[in-house]
């Protein structure tokens, strides 16, 4: 892992007046509804950030093999997961754009030939391992193209309305829906997950839109899977449900929604507070969820970061690693990626720069360095603390660490008075995003949308 050098400095204990604090105190009490999922997730996500691959659109070629020189240098930044977005070939009949949707399936069991064959892929996963990285690909179980294989001999494994015809979901007009009634169907699908574990020994599985699959497929999918190898699952929701058997992960979407909504000023730090105390009555403490400032998904059809938060896009990205989730980077991130990537065309990522490749790199070695910031049950607890609308103190802690996170949600220079357990002890900055002062209150000035990251001495 590349070296960072990061700034040490030393933050005085001082005694100042007590202040009015909205706080949420995460994790609660185990309880009935609160208990330590029975799904045991890979020891190898413990501490683990996540990356999202877009083939087409990471290379000027767009290929596995071009892609593939780019492992070191995510090595090197820190990155653990490499999710792959749908490696299968796109149909063609009904085709949105010149290139088509990564998620209308033709054949589940063969690559795309525009990325290359089942060798360049095979040769991604075992250079990531050999780096101690770990891959898993998109997988589509909703839909498939108009032109899948299996409707020339399956056409009852598809739904019908009530005259015969092929559903669409929702106003994807290039995809038709499966039918989950039907077990043969079922046993398909699962032979063909099974198949790219089998091979091109991949490690796992993000799942589109998994809430619209029943949940009961997805709980035998995983064991027929766990037989091969110990896999991690990622669903596409945000449903509990389906991570009692089915997925070590959710997507964090509501959180998502909540940074962006403060990013505008439309929400503010006591929403974080009730945010989690919500969470904290839906899911288990060892329930992963993905944070993240964006996605394929986001930055094609809702905008860039510097368009849904163009002052607090550090601060989010930061936050994203100080709550119980696993944190998400999307590919051109590190690059400082300011446009829109084409959903259905030729659109590649610029890599002229890396201007928050360090960036990055300093948060996943914060992440990976300091257990109380782990995952699910692997990690510490969790106070978060609201001074004001515009201050947000997170507080991670265990019996022999302290990690603190103190941020300025405010288009202005702030003065935030800290609670006394923070000035009673000495700790360390870890991480600031410019410069900061101890003003005469012994309060911390903090600029616009600036974060600081503490560590207990």
């Amino acid at each position: 892992m590349k070296t960072v050098n990061l700034l040490i400095l030393s933050l005085i204990a001082i005694t100042i007046m007590a202040c009015n604090q909205t706080e949420s105190k995460n994790k609660p009490s185990m309880t009935e509804n609160n208990t330590t999922t029975g799904l045991q997730h890979p020891d190898w996500t413990k501490n683990a950030n996540i990356y999202e691959v877009n083939i087409r659109q990471y290379t000027p070629e767009g290929t596995f093999k071009a892609f593939e020189k780019h492992i070191d240098r995510l090595h090197n930044m820190g990155v653990d997961i490499l999710w792959i977005m749908p490696i299968n070939p796109i149909g063609e009949k009904n085709r949105k754009g010149t290139l088509g949707s990564y998620y209308s399936i033709k054949d589940y069991k063969a690559v795309n030939p525009e990325f290359g064959n089942l060798n360049d892929l095979k040769d991604i996963v075992e250079k990531a391992h050999s780096l101690g990285m770990y891959v898993i690909i998109d997988w589509v179980a909703n839909h498939t193209s108009w032109d899948n294989v299996w409707l020339d001999e399956h056409t009852d494994w598809y739904d019908k309305d009530s005259i015969g015809n092929f559903e669409s979901p929702y106003d994807w007009s290039d995809v038709i829906s499966l039918n989950y009634d039907n077990k043969d169907m079922r046993a398909a699908m699962i032979d063909a997950m099974v198949y790219w574990i089998d091979s091109a020994n991949i490690d796992g599985f993000r799942c589109d839109v998994a809430d619209l699959v029943p949940t009961d497929f997805w709980n035998d999918a995983r064991k027929q899977l766990d037989k091969k190898k110990k896999v991690f699952m990622l669903a596409e929701a945000e449903t509990p449900e389906l991570q009692k058997e089915a997925f070590d992960m959710t997507y964090a979407w509501k959180f998502h929604h909540l940074m962006n909504d403060i990013s505008k000023g439309e929400k503010n730090a006591t929403d974080i507070v009730s945010y989690f105390n919500e969470q904290d009555s839906l899911f288990k403490s060892n329930d992963y969820q993905m944070a993240f400032t964006s996605n394929h998904d986001e930055n094609s059809w809702n905008g860039t970061v510097y368009e849904r938060m163009p002052k607090s896009y550090k601060a989010m990205a930061a936050l994203s690693y100080m709550i119980p989730s696993m944190p998400l980077i999307y590919n051109g991130q590190e690059a400082g990626m300011n446009k829109r990537l084409s959903f259905f065309e030729k659109d590649e990522i610029s890599w002229d720069s890396l201007k928050l490749e360090n960036f990055y790199t300093t948060l996943n070695t914060i992440k990976h360095d300091n257990k109380v910031l782990w995952n699910g049950d692997f990690g510490g607890e969790m106070n978060i603390i609201s001074t004001d609308e515009n201050v947000l103190i997170i507080k991670r802690f265990s019996e022999n660490e302290t990690i603190i996170f103190i941020c300025n949600f405010n288009d202005s220079k702030t003065n935030i008075p800290l609670p006394q357990d923070i000035l009673d002890e000495k700790f360390n900055v870890l991480f600031s995003d410019g410069e900061f002062m101890r003003n005469e209150d012994n309060a911390l000035a903090l600029n616009p949308w600036q974060f600081i990251i503490l560590k207990k001495d």
